[in-house]
Order: structure tokens, then C-alpha cells, then sequence
């Protein structure tokens, strides 16, 4: 690049009427140059942005972006790292370009899309009736066992009132339970939604969002309007991610007890309700008279409520049990055993009916990634730990093979607590059958129970695996004999 008076030299001769050559010799310049200052309009400063050079990389770039657009869907541990995007490149589509080249490109693009995730945020306005939904995290002593549940709040950021409800899962029969208990609440529905990408409702999906069936026809049913957030755009819902918060330290701290959770969920939506008795942090009016103007703008109940439940076909098992989710078995009885039965989903309970839509049965909903078997005694393990003087009355004790049960009867209260714990803690982890085996098996070989010994024995049993047989006997003896002198 010449220097701002050389460029005013070559100008300046030109008009003088120089020709193009003479200027390029004596000015030391090469014509081309000489003629692209002369064509030049405006010489005012531009700003010094750096051209990009065109790289081997470009060419890939729409796998590159569609890899990590993939990933934004996907658990954060399991994502692509920049040595498999390369190592996919190369195999899948036979790209000739290096390592590092891919680092740097996949290192530039991630920083633009946090870039674009933490731009400015609108400062949204919301009408009378319109909410937000989401699902937090708690823990409750359900029936004495200190349980992790969801709590759902259903927000009226015009008024900053979010009444919520408690709820086992997070699935959509939880969220429509959840849903119609604070309609029927309210007293009305409201005219819109905006939801988190929640299971139990649906995902952004690209440039669709995909709904669950039963959501689809609850929302049909009462007539709102929904909507969702961007990915990574929680400012988008920022109210009632806080109301789900002030709920949890509000009315969950310290742990509550639960019994029922139909007579805990009757009382939750009033007690928050009564969380709202101040003024508005911007409006400066009384957020329990910006409620009622939320109830006012509702939209009305229908003549009939929504039944929450989703149905399906299942096989029973020899035994006549069918099994949800591939590790909660409920018994429909042996006289069921190989025939087709119609189950029932709801978001406490599972119905189950026979082929002709007979009520069979119907059972509490479990919950969890342990297996459970709807004929385990174990939900009333964690209360009897608490309570070990009702043993003598309880399914747990009724459930337990003979000389299990001697022996934890002839215990004292202590004792039976301390073996009752041993195998809440192995049902916990192995599941009801395998904790009462491994207990046995411990109380067989040691005459005791103690925890670790009873939680290894049931890990075993869970397994498939049976005890450890040794090819000859052992022989403890030199142990005694060892701690013996100690002792001396």
C-alpha cells in the first residue's frame, strides 16, 4: 500500500495531464496501481476488519455444524469432541484435512453460537391469563422414606402468583395430572402456556416441535393456546424458573412428610397462593388483586373433566404380571398368565383391565430405575424402620421366609431396626427379592445381619450370580489363633 501523498501525487499529476506511464516511472508504481488510485471515489478510513482466506475446511463446514447442531439435542457427555468430528470426516466422507484444522473450526464455531446464546434479552410483557410451566426438583418423606420428587408450577408472571402441585415423575401423565388439578383450582383455564422442552409435553425438534399424544389431546380438550422456549433461552421463562425456586425454600424446607399425595396436592396450590400476600416488585400493586384480574381473563372449565391415563395392549407374563418400562412388574393375577391385558397409565396409579376393558386390578405407580414387583411388601419397609414396633402386624413380616422371620422376631427393638434398615438399603439397590435372599444368605452363614454383608449378598443374587463355593474347606482356624496372642 502507498502513502496518502503518493496517492495525492498520482491524482494530482493526472489532472495536470500526465499520462499513466510517466506517473507509474516516476512515482515507482506499477500502471495497474496508478489506475486503481485514479478510479478510487472515496478515501475516507475504513474500518480495519480481516478478510477471511478461503480454507480446505469449507467445504466440510455444513457436516461440521450439522455434527454439533446434533449435539445441542444430546447428553452433554456424549457429545462429539473435535478428534471424532476429524476422525468421522475422514471415514465418512473421505475429507483430507488435519487435525488441528478441525480443532480451530470447531473451536470458532462453538465460540459464535455461545456468542448468540448470550445476546441481550428482551424484556418480555405478559397479559392477565397468560403462564408459564415448568418442573423443579425435591426431596419429601413419602410414607417415611425421604424420596426425590418434582414439584410443577404453573406461574401467572402478570401477577408473580405460581400455584404448584407435587408429582412422582416428570412424565406426561404427571403433567397433565398436574395441569388439571390447578384448572380445576383456578376455577378456569388459561388462554396460553409456555413450556420448557419437557417430556411430558413435547420437544423442539429443528424447526417442529414434537407433541406427545396424550398432551395433544388434553390440550385439545380444554382449548389453550402453547407455546415454547428456545433452546438455551431460560431468560425466556426466567419468572417461573425463580417461582419454582421461592416454592422449593418456601413450603419444602424443612423436608415435609407425605402420606397421600392427592391430600398434599388439595392444600399446596392455597399455601402458595399465600406466598403472594405483597406488592408487585415492578407494578406496585397488590399481587392479589393482579391475580384475580389473571382469573377474570381465564378461559372457561369444560362440562367434563380430561381422564389422564394412557392406554395400552400388553402381554402378562407366566405368571400374570405385565411390566412397564421394562423393570416395574404388577400383578394381574395367575389366572391372567399368557393372556393379552389392557393397562392403564395414570400418574399415580395403574389400571389394568382384561381383553373385553373388565376392570382387573389396579395398583400404585412406581417409579425409578430399581425394579419393583407390585406384590413387594418393601414400601412399607422405610415406615417400619421408623416405627419397628408394628412389625409384628406388618406385610414386611408377613412376606419374610420362616427362619428370616424367627430370628428378626426374636430380636430386640434395636437389633430389628438396625436389620430392617440392612434391607431397606439392599431393596433400595438390588430390589425386594434379592435384599430378602441375600439376607437369608448372611443370616445362614454369619447368624447375623449386618448391612454390608446383606447389600453384597443381594448385589449377588440381583446378578444372577450365586454364593461363592470354594473346592475345599475353609479353614478360619489360624485367624482365631492370630487374634488370640493379640489379645494376650
Amino acid at each position: 500500500m502507498i502513502s496518502m501523498p503518493q496517492i495525492q501525487s498520482i491524482r494530482s499529476r493526472r489532472r495536470n495531464g500526465e499520462s499513466i506511464a510517466s506517473i507509474a516511472r516516476s512515482e515507482r508504481v506499477s500502471e495497474p496501481t496508478v489506475r486503481k488510485y485514479l478510479r478510487v471515489d472515496d478515501l475516507s478510513a475504513r474500518p480495519p476488519v480481516r478478510r477471511r482466506r478461503g480454507s480446505v475446511i469449507d467445504e466440510w463446514l455444513p457436516m461440521i455444524e450439522g455434527m454439533l447442531a446434533e449435539d445441542r439435542e444430546t447428553w452433554r457427555k456424549q457429545r462429539h469432541t473435535a478428534t471424532r468430528i476429524h476422525e468421522r470426516l475422514r471415514d465418512e466422507y473421505g475429507a483430507g484435512v488435519s487435525l488441528s484444522t478441525v480443532t480451530r473450526t470447531v473451536a470458532r464455531l462453538r465460540r459464535e453460537a455461545a456468542a448468540e446464546r448470550e445476546a441481550g434479552f428482551l424484556d418480555l410483557s405478559w397479559h392477565p391469563g397468560e403462564c408459564q410451566a415448568d418442573f423443579g426438583q425435591v426431596d419429601v418423606r413419602y410414607r417415611g422414606v425421604v424420596t426425590r420428587m418434582r414439584h410443577f408450577v404453573l406461574d401467572f408472571p402478570y401477577s408473580n402468583i405460581g400455584p404448584s402441585q407435587l408429582m412422582p415423575g416428570e412424565n406426561a401423565e404427571c403433567t397433565c395430572q398436574a395441569l388439571r388439578n390447578l384448572f380445576e383450582w383456578l376455577g378456569g383455564v388459561p388462554e396460553r402456556i409456555v413450556y420448557d422442552n419437557a417430556a411430558g409435553v413435547g420437544r423442539k425438534w429443528f424447526d417442529g416441535i414434537r407433541l406427545t399424544r396424550l398432551f395433544q389431546a388434553f390440550q385439545a380438550h380444554y382449548g389453550f393456546e402453547y407455546s415454547f422456549c428456545n433452546p438455551y433461552s431460560g431468560h425466556e421463562k426466567g419468572a417461573v424458573e425463580a417461582r419454582v425456586g421461592a416454592v422449593r425454600r418456601r413450603l419444602f424446607v424443612p423436608v415435609p412428610g407425605v402420606w397421600s399425595l392427592d391430600s398434599f396436592n388439595l392444600r399446596l396450590p392455597g399455601r402458595c397462593l399465600e406466598l403472594g400476600d405483597k406488592d408487585h416488585y415492578r407494578k406496585g400493586e397488590s399481587q392479589a388483586d393482579l391475580f384475580d384480574e389473571d382469573r377474570k381473563a381465564l378461559l372457561p372449565l369444560p362440562a367434563k373433566p380430561f381422564d389422564v391415563v394412557t392406554w395400552t395392549r400388553m402381554k402378562a407374563d407366566k405368571y400374570g404380571n405385565v411390566t412397564v418400562q421394562g423393570r416395574h412388574r404388577y400383578a394381574a393375577g395367575p389366572e391372567h398368565a399368557g393372556h393379552e391385558m389392557i393397562v392403564g397409565l395414570r400418574a399415580l396409579e395403574v389400571e389394568i383391565l382384561d381383553a373385553e376393558g373388565k376392570r382387573v386390578i389396579t395398583h400404585p405407580r412406581s417409579y425409578g430405575d430399581k425394579p419393583t414387583d407390585s406384590g413387594d411388601p418393601s414400601s412399607q419397609l422405610g415406615l417400619l424402620c421408623d416405627r419397628p414396633a408394628a412389625w409384628r402386624n406388618s406385610r414386611v413380616r408377613d412376606a419374610m421366609p420362616d427362619p428370616l422371620r424367627e430370628w428378626i422376631d426374636a430380636q430386640d427393638e434395636a437389633t430389628r431396626r438396625d436389620s430392617l434398615r440392612a434391607l431397606l438399603h439392599a431393596d433400595g439397590e438390588s430390589g425386594w427379592r434379592a435384599a430378602v435372599a441375600g439376607m437369608l444368605e448372611i443370616l445362614e452363614s454369619t447368624g447375623g445381619a449386618d448391612r454390608a454383608g446383606v447389600c453384597l449378598a443381594a448385589a449377588r443374587h440381583a446378578s444372577g450370580l450365586g454364593p461363592v463355593a470354594y473346592d475345599d474347606p475353609v479353614d478360619l482356624s489360624e485367624y482365631d489363633i492370630a487374634y488370640t496372642k493379640e489379645d494376650e
